[in-house]
């Protein structure tokens, strides 16, 4: 009885949460097998896979997809890099720490919607913005970062959001290093490049993982950023899988293949998670 209780209390938790995965995914499944355009609902019919060759082979889909690495790359390596230097920087004590410490984290708490319109009007507008007006001032020609840098643009919004994630967890992982290790090391002459490579480095291991890993499953499906500024383009040129997911199911009114295109982002986003995990898995086995 002691032991059947408490998973009793978990049922309805567990029941929910399963009802709250398993029945949206189990209708994007459906749908992505029918024929099921939003303008036509009397032509539903089954469609095999068609949904997935169509949405496969649509010509924007190697953009999006090119489109989607190249952001998750450089996001990850732009937070991790700044992060993890940011982080080294406020570790020791200095006058002012606790208020620079929240203004690092605050901008992770921006709305992503309202992240992108502070780029797109007070920073990257060609007009008035602030890097325009830094241009002028220094005698350059403003550069309508948006038109002819769009992809660019995203990556840079994206990184400011989620640089203070990165640089938390850094923070928080400093706060456990061995400091008589590190004072052992200066004493011995250990100069901080030194001290960088062989302590710091390796005990930021397994949070660069951490980190890695839960930016890899988010940043899968930035679309604010897009869908506010740039719409996807100039053309495709900063389309990812998650805005053609959005324009085939309410520009082009296709939920089938929309549906498709769903399921697609959430079997890599379950191969990229498994793989870190795994990865995760063997360094705390360490």
């Amino acid at each position: 009885m002691n032991r059947l209780l408490p998973r009793l209390l978990l049922t309805p938790a567990v029941a929910t949460l399963l009802l709250w995965m398993l029945v949206p995914l189990a209708m994007t499944v459906y749908f992505s097998l029918i024929r099921y355009n939003l303008m036509q609902p009397d032509q539903t019919g089954f469609n095999g896979l068609e949904n997935f060759e169509y949405f496969l082979t649509d010509p924007s889909f190697s953009a999006a997809v090119v489109n989607t690495i190249l952001l998750l790359g450089s996001v990850i390596l732009i937070t991790v890099v700044l992060g993890m230097g940011l982080a080294l920087l406020i570790d020791e004590a200095f006058p002012g720490r606790a208020a620079v410490r929240l203004l690092l984290i605050s901008p992770f708490f921006v709305m992503p919607t309202v992240n992108a319109l502070l780029w797109k009007h007070m920073m990257m507008h060609p007009i008035y913005g602030a890097l325009a007006q830094v241009s002028i001032f220094f005698g350059f020609t403003p550069v309508d970062w948006l038109s002819d840098h769009p992809l660019v643009s995203i990556i840079i919004m994206v990184s400011w959001q989620w640089l203070p994630f990165a640089t938390l967890i850094f923070m928080t992982a400093l706060q456990s290093m061995n400091r008589e290790q590190l004072e052992a090391a200066r004493m011995d002459g250990a100069t901080y490049l030194q001290q960088l490579r062989y302590l710091y480095i390796p005990h930021l291991g397994r949070p660069v993982a951490v980190v890695v890993m839960i930016e890899l499953i988010f940043l899968l499906s930035v679309f604010a950023e897009i869908y506010t500024t740039t719409g996807g383009g100039p053309g495709d040129a900063s389309t990812n899988v998650a805005f053609l997911i959005f324009k085939q199911a309410l520009l082009n009114f296709d939920a089938g293949v929309a549906s498709a295109g769903a399921l697609f982002a959430v079997m890599l986003a379950n191969i990229a998670a498994a793989f870190l995990i795994r990865l995760v898995g063997k360094d705390l086995d360490k």
